[in-house]
């Protein structure tokens, strides 16, 4: 397998659009490395500058410390797996897997060979002489592994191959391609823009947004200690809680004033936000990190805020409120909800130790 290498890379179409933005990354070998974002950001033209689809505009790609920018696709030793899986109709789902094999001449005991290994990998030995429309979606997405597995690439890249499957199998091919990662021991490159998917599949992630690289780290440090606002809105499910307030000085510490409430800063933060103090920040919490008085134990009155429930969406152990501060609309995600009423006014208690505060023009995180 090999490293991938991206040096300073640029794309910008002919109308001014810049569509990858001084991109650089390195994928190590054998990484499983995912690129997530919106719709837009740059993600699938960078996976597709890697495979040879698309020209740079400037930049380096380099795969097993061999710059590729003038190597055709077909001779970067890379295979591709795509959204809408791209098998020709009228091949077997061995020919199918045969194909890119046969152009290349391999001798035909070689190709059978490296078919039935694949097959046998993805558990879909019984499938090789059906046609793609006799398959199923997670079975046509599995020929298009195989498909690709046969090849024994330096590098795999996937642009969004579950976006067509139902949730259920989305679940369950995940897992399968984790599974194949560890056992193919490869280097992989994988573009998503469902940060769950990122989040459980990627040794490390790249977040990017109009172009830009937003913060290159693995999931749990993404989820922990974003750099921005807009990473820590992205990763995580349901999405942090934003309010808007002011940092004030008390005799007794540094508060978050948010007009309706006033949540004591916790001494670990106050060398980061002790310029602020007298501005205008934002205060980031995620919804676990919200709790129903009654579940707290021992909370704090300068941690305790309250709220008006606007809707409650039961999850069977545990259920996410809608709330109001009358300023700002959050989610709690709580356990203890069946005498809870929507409209009723309730008491929360904020984890403020796991909160984040961040500059209110920069959107840059000052607590981590």
């Amino acid at each position: 397998m090999a490293q991938v290498v991206l040096k300073n890379i640029f794309k910008t179409y002919s109308n001014n659009i810049v569509a990858v933005n001084n991109v650089n990354i390195e994928i190590q070998d054998k990484e499983f490395l995912v690129l997530v974002g919106p719709s837009g950001c740059g993600k699938t033209t960078t996976l597709r500058m890697i495979a040879g689809l698309e020209e740079l505009t400037s930049g380096e790609i380099w795969i097993d410390n061999t710059l590729v920018n003038d190597i055709p696709p077909k001779d970067r030793d890379i295979a591709m797996v795509f959204q809408n899986y791209a098998l020709y109709p009228h091949m077997t789902v061995f020919d199918n897997m045969a194909f890119g094999l046969k152009i290349r001449k391999y001798p035909k005991e070689e190709i059978k060979q490296r078919v039935y290994e694949a097959s046998n990998i993805l558990g879909i030995q019984e499938l090789l002489n059906r046609r793609p429309k006799e398959l199923s979606g997670g079975q046509r997405q599995r020929v298009a592994l195989g498909r690709a597995i046969v090849r024994k690439p330096k590098v795999f890249l996937f642009d969004e191959p579950l976006s067509n499957l139902d949730a259920k199998l989305r679940v369950q091919m995940r897992a399968e391609i984790s599974k194949l990662h560890t056992r193919l021991q490869a280097t992989m490159i994988y573009v998503t823009h469902d940060q769950l998917e990122a989040m459980t599949m990627g040794d490390r992630i790249v977040v990017m947004k109009d172009g830009l690289t937003q913060q290159i780290a693995n999931p749990i440090t993404l989820y922990e200690r974003p750099v921005n606002k807009f990473v820590a809105g992205f990763i995580g499910t349901p999405s942090m809680n934003f309010m808007e307030g002011t940092l004030n000085r008390k005799r007794t510490g540094i508060y978050f004033n948010e007009e309706n409430f006033e949540i004591r800063v916790p001494d670990s933060m106050i060398p980061q936000v002790e310029p602020y103090v007298g501005r205008d920040v934002i205060l980031g919490i995620r919804p676990e990190d919200i709790h129903d008085k009654m579940d707290a134990a021992n909370a704090s009155p300068e941690s305790t805020i309250s709220a008006t429930v606007e809707v409650i969406e039961p999850l069977g152990a545990e259920a996410f409120l809608y709330l109001t501060t009358g300023k700002s609309p959050f989610i709690a995600k709580v356990f203890s909800y069946e005498q809870i009423e929507v409209n009723q006014d309730i008491e929360l208690v904020f984890n403020i130790q796991k909160a984040h505060i961040f500059d209110k023009e920069t959107e840059r995180c000052l607590t981590n």
